[in-house]
């Protein structure tokens, strides 16, 4: 427990071509040593992508997929005399939405091909459909959660 006061959370400005908080928030995501106007540049040309492959808006689409990848529960190791169990836990609606683009960027990382904005946009209409290598990701959270239900007394 820290002795000063609470820290206060500043909000983030809202994209300046999308105007969302959302958007904005996946671009800090995204950069890589601070260099926030190349992460720019890869978002606004993966969101420009989606909308020349897909007749819906880009801005739906993105926040959609966001949405379809954030879980709902994880399991967390918890140590109870000698024996560690993996225990579900809901998560907070903060972490859900760090760990659904987390997912997103990595699984875009991961891809092999084209240039990284083509990939955020092939993962990014991959999570709009509910496939891909990051819904696996969440549906691989949630069965090993599912799997692990008996330990859920062991909730802190």
């Amino acid at each position: 427990m820290g002795r000063k006061k609470k820290t206060v959370d500043r909000g983030i400005l809202p994209d300046p071509e999308y105007n969302s908080v959302v958007v904005s928030k996946f671009v800090n995501r995204m950069m890589w040593q601070g260099k926030r106007s190349v992460a720019l540049r890869i978002v606004h040309g993966a969101l420009d992508v989606i909308k020349g492959k897909s007749d819906k808006e880009p801005l739906e689409v993105f926040l959609k997929a966001v949405d379809n990848i954030k879980p709902v529960i994880e399991v967390k190791s918890r140590r109870v005399g000698g024996a560690t169990y993996q225990v579900p836990v809901e998560i907070r609606e903060s972490r859900r939405e760090a760990l659904g683009m987390r997912w997103i960027i990595n699984a875009a990382r991961a891809r092999a091909g084209h240039s990284m904005g083509e990939r955020l946009a092939a993962e990014l209409l991959d999570a709009y459909n509910n496939t891909g290598t990051a819904f696996k990701k969440k549906e691989d959270t949630h069965k090993m959660a599912e799997a692990n239900k008996a330990f859920a007394h062991y909730r802190w």
